[in-house]
């Protein structure tokens, strides 16, 4: 069924033209009229039409500018312009708009009849095309995700000597040089069961959010068994400088920040294993996987474990997993420029690695590396651009190395110190500065922070630290703000007011402007307009 909506401020000639529509063609239903193009506006969105027959030349909101609005907010619909004017300038300014229909009044019932089965046509082509499209890419995906789970599961029973690295990544259409498997769990709160649908609303939710979070790696995700799903990382060729803990403590935190955000009446533990070069190795990091995870399950306050080679003592496991722990904390208190918090943490940094008497300076150059990898990667979605000296480097000794490593932390805490006090405010108050100019478009939390030049997850708590509150709060208040001194002009429908001040959709601007006033917009306006 196609649907039509009439534009013309003669109501004998919308009259007409659906009369003769609707005994003349079928599969076509008019679904409204408006007099002119406010309401044309208003009613695209309410109705969401897929022809608008539209007249020019009305008062107010003419065809021209009408077609434009419609176009910003549905750039699906197709229009038939019906004018008396025949002028080169009324039909160039509409052709620009993608219009490719143009009668003239008065108009020929066998003309409108062509103009309107060229443009069905049409509609019906590319709605053909789009479940063609949909279905192929349905049944794709499909293959992809059944192909992935079954490799993921053989790997596990160790039976993938037949399949390599190469061929995986002739399939993928990538270099492929390292594997490792991450072990997601799901734990319950209450000790309760889940559901089949709540494992299955959980399930989906880890896809989604691993394809959001993960760029730089492919992922096979396995099938879920008793609440845990392993998850196979494959190391492309061109991340090869790239170390292996830091990206992969930068996917787990990801993913934990926004399991957070979820309503989930449970806990996620990560476990991990070590990468290896071939295909038939994968079973071995599985079971170092699975070893992390039986770990965490002991220590309930510990998120993710990054787990051990199989021949290693589990009290090297725990030492490694309390370095992690300090490594976040470390991190944090350089983001806020706590150098005195720096100098505790990193103390006992120091101290845990010189607990391990079995510790060589390669040890600590690579955990060095890693550390200052992370730090380096914080300052760079701060923007803090700082280079980063091989301090660690300059000495063969593990004690030289930790107080050159120390100096070297103080000499970036303090520049952090400098940076919050002058840049950070200044990109806080151009990213204020550009929220209110901006609210009534579509803006985001990504987009704004992209304009100062920030990571969207600092920006966001930069934002909250300075200013009280979040992004989307303070987008709010502007918005519902300026909605508040519209409604003061009665000229302005409650329609109009919504999309002037960047909502979409009316029944969300109505809900928000509740919470935030106490009164729905029909009740704040008719209050505002009686004093």
């Amino acid at each position: 069924m196609v649907k039509i909506l009439l534009v013309d401020d003669e109501a004998l000639e919308r009259k007409a033209i659906g009369k003769m529509i609707q005994k003349s063609v079928e599969d076509v239903e008019v679904i409204g009229e408006a007099p002119n193009g406010r309401k044309a506006v208003e009613l695209a969105v309410e109705l969401n039409p897929d022809i608008i027959f539209m007249d020019i030349k009305m008062p107010g909101m003419d065809g021209v500018q009408a077609v434009k609005e419609i176009k910003k907010l549905n750039a699906a619909i197709k229009f038939i312009m019906v004018s008396a004017f025949n002028t080169f300038e009324y039909a160039k300014e509409v052709m620009q708009q993608g219009v490719k229909e143009y009668i003239l009044k008065p108009s020929r019932k066998q003309d409108i009849l062509d103009s309107l089965a060229r443009v069905s046509s049409e509609i019906q082509e590319e709605r053909k095309q789009q479940e063609e499209q949909q279905s192929l890419r349905e049944s794709l995906n499909r293959a992809v995700t059944l192909a992935q789970k079954e490799w993921v599961s053989s790997l596990i029973i160790n039976q993938v000597q037949d399949i390599t690295f190469e061929e995986w990544g002739q399939l993928l259409g990538v270099e492929i040089t390292t594997g490792y498997i991450m072990l997601f769990s799901l734990k319950p709160k209450d000790q309760r069961e889940f559901t089949a649908t709540e494992k299955q609303i959980w399930y989906t939710w880890l896809k989604e959010a691993l394809h959001s979070v993960v760029k730089k790696q492919e992922i096979m995700i396995g099938p879920l068994i008793e609440l845990q799903v392993p998850v196979l990382f494959l190391w492309k060729k061109s991340n090869e400088k790239l170390l292996f803990k830091s990206l992969s403590q930068y996917v787990i935190e990801s993913l934990l920040t926004h399991f957070q955000k979820e309503s989930f009446q449970a806990e996620l533990r990560i476990g991990v294993g070590h990468p290896y070069h071939h295909a038939y190795e994968l079973n071995k990091s599985y079971h170092e996987a699975v070893m992390a995870l039986n770990h965490l399950m002991k220590n309930p306050n510990q998120k993710y474990l990054i787990g051990v080679k199989q021949a290693e003592q589990e009290e090297n496991s725990t030492i490694a997993s309390e370095i992690l722990e300090m490594e976040k904390k470390l991190l944090e208190a350089v983001r806020q420029g706590d150098v005195n918090k720096v100098l505790f943490l990193f103390d006992s940094f120091i101290t845990k690695h010189q607990s391990n008497s079995k510790i060589e300076a390669a040890v600590v150059k690579k955990s060095f590396d890693e550390l200052f990898i992370l730090i380096s990667r914080m300052l760079h979605d701060l923007g803090v651009n700082l280079e980063r000296t091989p301090v660690v480097h300059q000495s063969e000794e593990v004690a030289e190395m930790l107080e050159a490593g120390k100096a070297h932390l103080i000499s970036i805490v303090q520049s952090v110190q400098q940076w919050r006090t002058n840049h950070a405010k200044g990109m806080l108050q151009k990213a204020k500065d550009y929220i209110e100019k901006n609210f009534a478009d579509t803006i985001t939390l990504e987009s704004v922070a992209e304009y100062v030049e920030l990571s969207p997850f600092y920006f966001s708590k930069l934002f909250k630290d300075r200013f009280g509150m979040t992004f989307i709060d303070y987008l709010t208040e502007i918005r519902i703000k300026e909605a508040k001194a519209l409604m003061e002009n009665p000229g302005k429908s409650l329609k109009e007011i919504c999309y002037s001040v960047g909502y979409k959709d009316p029944n969300y601007f109505s809900r928000v402007f509740k919470k935030l006033t106490g009164s729905s917009p029909s009740e704040f306006r008719k209050a505002v307009i009686k004093e």
